[in-house]
């Protein structure tokens, strides 16, 4: 669904990812799980799509990075929190609708 939207789609699936990094356990989950959690919420992406994805986010000091086992694992942190919320902004991430 994503590739057909441009920039609103990429905009959009990045907020996906760090709301979903954000209810997870530890706010931290590995590229598999994205990559499945993202097809439920209607972003069906290839796997080199979720890693470039988080590269993007890590880069914009929304989320840091490590590889174990050849596996990524996304970790939220306390700016890529408050943009999932709402509390900031960040060029590229859609803002949340108010709940």
């Amino acid at each position: 669904m994503t590739g057909g939207l441009g920039r609103a789609g990429a905009e959009d699936l990045r907020l996906v990812v760090l709301r979903l990094l954000a209810e997870s356990s530890g706010y931290r989950a590995n590229e598999s799980l994205l990559k499945m959690a993202l097809a439920d919420w209607g972003h069906v992406v290839s796997r080199d799509r979720v890693r470039s994805e988080l590269s993007w986010l890590a880069e914009q000091g929304l989320t840091t990075l490590r590889e174990i086992g050849g596996v990524m694992i996304a970790e939220l942190t306390g700016r890529g929190g408050d943009v999932a919320s709402g509390a900031a902004v960040a060029p590229g991430v859609r803002r949340p609708s108010p709940d």
